[in-house]
């Protein structure tokens, strides 16, 4: 159980959004904001759009309290509304990159480890926000939120071809930034 401010528990809170108190939705808002414009951040193209992002998102987790049974985590269940309402919003406001099915073109190696270790956290997030929307949100989608090409492809309305080939050319593209990256750090070391 989790305490806020001292006075409210998480679970209280949840109850008092269902009966849309308003002090109660701006402390649920607090607690987890942060966090979630972290989760926006990764599908934005930068932070004023990661903010409308978040407050959409927000907006939804009051308007579909109700449907939250209290099973699972409750931030889980924030986080899904955040990722839905960053999609959502790219539908509306940018258009998804649609590819070709790279199934016949040999797999593209995935970034080295050992490279993306020596990154800070900072870069490679800011390296991910550089790509294509269509890439961003698929490389998010797969690499760090778990989901399937399947789930994908119904998300973000493309095939589960274009799902794997905008997986691949991320990663790809995602390397020779990191090596780049990694490359200039080298030079400016000597």
């Amino acid at each position: 159980m989790m305490f806020l401010e001292h006075k409210y528990t998480i679970e209280d809170l949840i109850k008092r959004c269902k009966a849309a108190e308003r002090k109660a939705q701006e402390l649920l808002y607090k607690h987890f904001a942060a966090k979630m414009l972290g989760v926006c951040s990764r599908y934005a193209t930068d932070r004023m759009e990661a903010e409308d992002m978040l407050q959409n998102g927000f907006i939804k987790v009051f308007q579909k309290i109700n449907d939250y049974r209290n099973e699972g985590s409750f931030e889980g269940w924030i986080r899904r509304i955040m990722v839905h309402s960053a999609i959502e919003h790219y539908r509306k406001h940018h258009k998804m990159l649609q590819l070709g099915n790279l199934e016949n073109e040999p797999n593209e190696p995935s970034v080295d480890p050992l490279v993306t270790a020596c990154l800070a956290a900072k870069d490679l997030m800011l390296l991910i926000q550089r790509l294509s929307p269509g890439y961003r949100i698929v490389f998010n989608l797969y690499a760090i939120e778990g989901y399937s090409h399947k789930e994908i492809a119904a998300l973000a309305g493309i095939t589960e071809g274009a799902s794997k080939s905008q997986l691949s050319r991320a990663r790809a593209v995602l390397k020779q930034q990191i090596i780049k990256m990694e490359g200039k750090r080298y030079e400016n070391a000597g």
